[in-house]
């Protein structure tokens, strides 16, 4: 092996090393995709809880000033994240009625939210934190 060889390899691991040891940073802004300066408060029936990585997914059926049910996707953190903040699968389950805030997606006729605190009234059960 020349000398190239050994300095081109240490000089690789020097520039990845510290790289690999690195926390990953998140892989999309929430900024771009959500009003982050701004809250919303939603209230309604969970249909679905998907606790999966890279972010899980609460879809909240709302009922809308004029009656008519609408459901909202909450985006929420890793299944990773939320199981080392006391969240586990079976946390929230279809038909609990929840109390949301969150930030809302700049399309405001997608109907989503980025979460920021959910609350399970009937056990007082709550969440609300930061998962980035």
């Amino acid at each position: 092996m020349s000398k190239n060889t050994v300095w081109a390899g240490v000089v690789l691991a020097g520039l990845t090393g510290p790289a690999a040891m690195m926390p990953a940073q998140a892989h999309h802004s929430f900024p771009a995709t959500y009003n982050v300066g701004e809250t919303v408060k939603i209230e309604g029936t969970v249909s679905a809880f998907l606790f999966r990585n890279p972010h899980s997914f609460v879809h909240i059926d709302v009922k809308d000033k004029s009656g008519n049910t609408v459901r909202w996707g909450v985006e929420w953190g890793g299944g990773g994240a939320l199981s080392g903040q006391g969240v586990a699968k079976d946390t929230v389950k279809r038909g609990d009625f929840v109390v949301v805030t969150g930030s809302p997606a700049r399309d405001s006729s997608s109907h989503r939210l980025v979460m920021k605190s959910i609350v399970r009234p009937k056990d007082g059960w709550k969440w609300a934190g930061s998962f980035n």
